[in-house]
C-alpha cells in the first residue's frame, strides 16, 4: 500500500476524511434524542451504525486502490444486472417505506440497491465507451449500455423514488455526452430523451395520483411551508426555524432544540438543518465548500486521466455528488420539492455512505494510474 499512499490525492483524501468526521459527529448528536425518546434505543445508536458502515467503507477502499480500473469493465457489468434484478425483485415483494419500495432488510440494517447501481453504472458505460470507442457511431454499439441501464431506471421510476431517478439520470447523462460518441446520434438520442421526459410529466400529471402515493404528492406542494404547518410544509417549516436558531456562529454542539422531535429523522435528509442550528452560518458554509472542493478534485483527476474511463468516471461520480447536494439543501430551503436524498459525507445511511467511499476509493484509484503512467513517461523521457 505504500506506493498507493504515495499517489493518493492528499488534499481529497484530507478533505473527505475531514468531512466523513464531521458527519458521524453530527450524526450522533441529531439522532441522540430520536433514538432514546422516539424508539426506546441507545442515543448511540446511529452513530454506532454510521461508524459501522464507515469501517466497512474503508477496509473496502483498500481493496478498490489496489485493482486496476483496466479490469472494471466485466465485474461492473455483472454487478449492474444482479442490482437490476434486485430492483426488480424489491418492486414486487418489497416493503414500502416513505412512500417507496427501494430497501432490503437484514436485521436492524436496510440496504438501498439504487444507490449501488447509479455508481456501478457509470463505470460500466464508461469502460464500455471506451473499450468500443472505435465504433461509436453504430446505433447498436451507443444504444446497448443505455438499454441496459433504462430497465434499472424505469425500476427506480415505478418504486417510486424520483429523487434517486433524478441523479441516476443525470449521471449516465454526463458520461453519455462526454464519451466519443457520434455527434449525430448524441442530437438524436438527445430530442428522444427530452421528449421522452415531456411524456412522463404529461403522464404523472394527468395519472390521478395512481402512480405517486400521496405522501410523494404532497411534496410537490412546497411553496410558503409554514403556511402549511400541520400538513405538507411541517418539515421545511421545522428546518427554517433551526437555520434560524443557528445565526451566524450556532447554539453550540448539541444544543439543538429542533431535533426534539420537531424534525422526523433529523440525522437523514434534514441533518444540514441541524448542522447550521448547532455550528451556524460560518461553519455551515465552511463544509459546503470543502464539498464543492471535492467535487473540483474529481473534476480535476478525471480531466488529468490518460484514459476515457477514468475521464468518464470522474464526471459521472462528481455529478452524483453535486446532484445529491443540490437535490438535498434544494429540498431543505424550499426552492423545490422534497426528494428524500442524504446530503454526501453528513446524513445517516449505510447504502449512499458505502457508494459513496467506494466512488472516492474508485477516484483515487484513476490518480493513482495517471500518477503511474506519468512517471513511465518521465523515465522514458530521461533517457
Amino acid at each position: 500500500m505504500k506506493k498507493e499512499f504515495k499517489y493518493l490525492d492528499k488534499t481529497l483524501l484530507f478533505i473527505t476524511i475531514l468531512l466523513f468526521i464531521v458527519g458521524l459527529i453530527m450524526i450522533f448528536s441529531s439522532s441522540n434524542i430520536t433514538a432514546y425518546m422516539k424508539q426506546g434505543d441507545s442515543p448511540y445508536t446511529y452513530f454506532i451504525r454510521q461508524f459501522l458502515f464507515l469501517l466497512i467503507g474503508i477496509i473496502g477502499s483498500f481493496l478498490l486502490l489496489k485493482i486496476d480500473t483496466k479490469f472494471y469493465k466485466k465485474a461492473s457489468f455483472l454487478i449492474v444486472i444482479i442490482l437490476t434484478i434486485i430492483l426488480g425483485i424489491i418492486l414486487v415483494k418489497g416493503k414500502v417505506t416513505n412512500g417507496a419500495s427501494s430497501w432490503i432488510y437484514i436485521g436492524p440494517f436496510s440496504f438501498q440497491p439504487s444507490e449501488f447501481i447509479k455508481a456501478f453504472s457509470i463505470i460500466w458505460m464508461s469502460c464500455y465507451y471506451e473499450f468500443k470507442s472505435k465504433k461509436l457511431n453504430r446505433w447498436k454499439t451507443v444504444l446497448y449500455p443505455l438499454i441496459i441501464v433504462a430497465i434499472g431506471v424505469i425500476l427506480i421510476f415505478l418504486q417510486p423514488d424520483l429523487g434517486t431517478l433524478l441523479i441516476y439520470l443525470s449521471g449516465i447523462a454526463i458520461v453519455f455526452f462526454l464519451a466519443p460518441i457520434s455527434k449525430k446520434i448524441k442530437t438524436i438520442l438527445s430530442m428522444i430523451a427530452f421528449g421522452g421526459i415531456l411524456l412522463i410529466l404529461v403522464f404523472l400529471v394527468f395519472s390521478s395520483g395512481k402512480i405517486l402515493t400521496e405522501e410523494q404528492r404532497g411534496r410537490f406542494d412546497y411553496l410558503n411551508p409554514c403556511n402549511k404547518f400541520l400538513t405538507t410544509g411541517n418539515q421545511v417549516c421545522n428546518g427554517y426555524i433551526a437555520i434560524n436558531n443557528g445565526k451566524l456562529f450556532g447554539l453550540g454542539l448539541g444544543n439543538s432544540t429542533q431535533k426534539y422531535l420537531y424534525l422526523p429523522e433529523p440525522y437523514t435528509d434534514f441533518i444540514f438543518a441541524i448542522v447550521m442550528e448547532e455550528l451556524g452560518l460560518l461553519l455551515s458554509i465552511a463544509i459546503l465548500f470543502s464539498m464543492l472542493i471535492v467535487i473540483w478534485r474529481i473534476l480535476l483527476i478525471g480531466k488529468r486521466s490518460f484514459s476515457t474511463r477514468g475521464a468518464l468516471i470522474c464526471y459521472g461520480f462528481a455529478m452524483i455528488i453535486f446532484m445529491h447536494i443540490l437535490l438535498n439543501l434544494g429540498g431543505l430551503f424550499g426552492l423545490i420539492p422534497l426528494t428524500g436524498v442524504p446530503l454526501p459525507f453528513i446524513s445517516y445511511g449505510g447504502s449512499f455512505t458505502l457508494t459513496l467511499i467506494g466512488m472516492i476509493s474508485v477516484v483515487q484509484r484513476i490518480h493513482i494510474e495517471t500518477k503511474e503512467k506519468e512517471e513511465k513517461l518521465k523515465k522514458i523521457k530521461e533517457k
